[in-house]
């Protein structure tokens, strides 16, 4: 590799040619092969000193000169939010995302998100898509905490975001449903889409996309189960939306449970109303994380245990006695 001129890189393809030159560029870069084909586009690549198209193959001895910007300033503020930063590399961070904190910028919550908290966290983010940004690889509810992985790199959102889709990032919660759960462990396997009424609610729908959740009994309480809930897809809402569906939504779930409560009775409607009173959100919580690290090839595997609120009120529930 040398530099022939000042602000572009210049490499020679050697014995690894036969690639496209898109998905070649992209893995000498670091950068995703979306990132490389609008340096293209934009006459930031040249192959053996002519613009070339994504899908050319350079052959060896081919000598390829690309010119990357320095990333463009986020339009989003860096806000001074307290994050509890679990893990953090080169590539990656681990973040166990506290209760009430909004993911991203949206109408209604233009800042104090967790973006605009890692803008000012995190001083050596290198873009994302041309961008100074942390990658969002997966997100939380508002009021879901626990642990969430974002990318530092490139590269490292695109890898990530890959896994995930191939479902290769595993990714555990604890809940408290209401009621009993049936079995000990069952498999919710309904597809979610958008509530045909409600819009701004997910429901299961015949023409929905797949979605499946395997539920594990943990502690059984008095009216509620502390359950495991790992997830094998990823859509919006979906262990919400699998407990209501299946008639044991998550205690405090004010969206897909509020009237659950209302329907126990007797000795019981006492305690579940004590346990309200305890949970001052959806009780939801991501506990663990496993991924493979998107540089190294290591597996990396997370553990967040209940925060306060949460385990203050599991900690009345037992002491309550159970059935």
């Amino acid at each position: 590799m040398s530099r022939p001129e000042e602000g572009a890189t210049e490499f020679v393809v050697g014995d690894e040619a036969g690639e496209r030159l898109d998905s070649w560029l992209a893995g000498r870069l670091g950068l995703s092969r979306s990132r490389v084909e609008k340096l293209i586009e934009d006459g930031r690549v040249l192959l053996n000193g002519a613009p070339p198209r994504k899908r050319d193959i350079p052959a060896a001895g081919d000598r390829v000169q690309v010119r990357v910007p320095p990333p463009a300033a986020s339009p989003m503020a860096a806000e001074d939010i307290p994050l509890s930063i679990t893990y953090q590399d080169d590539d990656l961070l681990v973040i166990d995302k506290p209760p009430g904190l909004v993911v991203h910028p949206a109408p209604g919550n233009a800042e104090g998100t967790l973006v605009n908290a890692l803008l000012h966290a995190v001083r050596d983010l290198s873009g994302i898509g041309g961008v100074l940004r942390p990658g969002i690889v997966h997100r939380l509810d508002r009021d879901t905490s626990g642990l969430m992985v974002v990318a530092k790199t490139d590269d490292a959102h695109q890898v990530l975001s890959d896994e995930l889709r191939a479902r290769r990032v595993k990714r555990v919660y604890l809940a408290a449903a209401w009621g009993h759960l049936p079995d000990d462990a069952m498999l919710v396997d309904a597809p979610i889409g958008r509530h045909p009424t409600e819009r701004t609610r997910m429901a299961v729908v015949p023409d929905g996309r797949v979605a499946r959740t395997r539920f594990t009994r943990v502690e059984r309480w008095r009216a509620a189960d502390l359950v495991r809930a790992e997830l094998e897809t990823g859509r919006t809402h979906q262990i919400r939306v699998h407990l209501r569906h299946i008639g044991h939504p998550v205690v405090g779930d004010r969206t897909y449970g509020p009237e659950r409560q209302r329907g126990i009775t007797g000795a019981d409607r006492i305690w579940a109303a004590g346990l309200s009173k305890r949970v001052p959100r959806q009780f939801l919580h991501a506990t663990e994380l496993r991924f493979t690290h998107p540089r190294t090839g290591e597996p990396l595997t997370f553990h967040s245990p209940l925060p306060p609120d949460l385990a203050a009120a599991a900690e009345w529930a037992r002491g309550q006695g159970r059935e």
